[in-house]
């Protein structure tokens, strides 16, 4: 599951992640911004790329605000249960609650989509993210950062996943409206 570093053997090599986030709540841009920037602040991750923001509307709940989504690939060092430490510190850092409710409207919001090859179904965590051929909202940012990513477990590239996903949406590209 997890390649070793020999030079350093209390280290796994580094592995391709992908996030999605979201938000809805607040300075939506200012939200995923800080997100994308908060996970620099870890040694053991790298090489952080983001995909355009994306505008979607709620999928479950829909009396709430639009969502605006990303996904972001990255090189880590973490093992998947010290990335979800890692992503969960990030959203409480940036005022989302430790308890909340699903589906509900948030300031951000962090799915870990895949970890290398890891392919892990716990209470806690579940890799890949089950939901991922499913929605738009990861398919479209997933395909512009890595559209030949093959998944574990589906052993499909994300664009093959994008041409039969079921998920009719409205997906839009979002122009930054933020200035620095």
């Amino acid at each position: 599951m997890w390649k070793w570093n020999w030079r350093d053997p209390w280290r796994i090599m580094s592995e391709i992640v992908c996030l999605s986030l979201g938000s809805n709540l607040g300075d939506r841009e200012a939200n995923l911004a800080g997100a994308i920037t908060a996970l620099g602040i870890y040694s053991e991750i790298q090489d952080v790329q983001s995909a355009s923001f994306y505008e979607t509307k709620p999928l479950y709940k829909l009396d709430q605000p639009d969502f605006l989504n990303t996904v972001v690939r990255c090189h880590t060092e973490f093992t998947p249960f010290k990335m979800l430490d890692a992503v969960i510190n990030i959203e409480v850092l940036l005022g989302r609650s430790k308890k909340h409710e699903k589906n509900q409207p948030r300031i951000i919001d962090i799915d870990i989509l895949c970890h290398g090859d890891a392919i892990i179904e716990t209470k806690e965590l579940t890799i890949p993210h089950p939901g991922i051929p499913t929605r738009l909202f990861v398919l479209v940012p997933f395909a512009e950062l890595d559209p030949d990513y093959i998944l574990p477990l589906w052993g499909e590239s994300i664009s093959e996943m994008l041409i039969h996903c079921p998920d009719q949406s409205v997906i839009n590209k979002h122009l930054i409206q933020t200035s620095a």
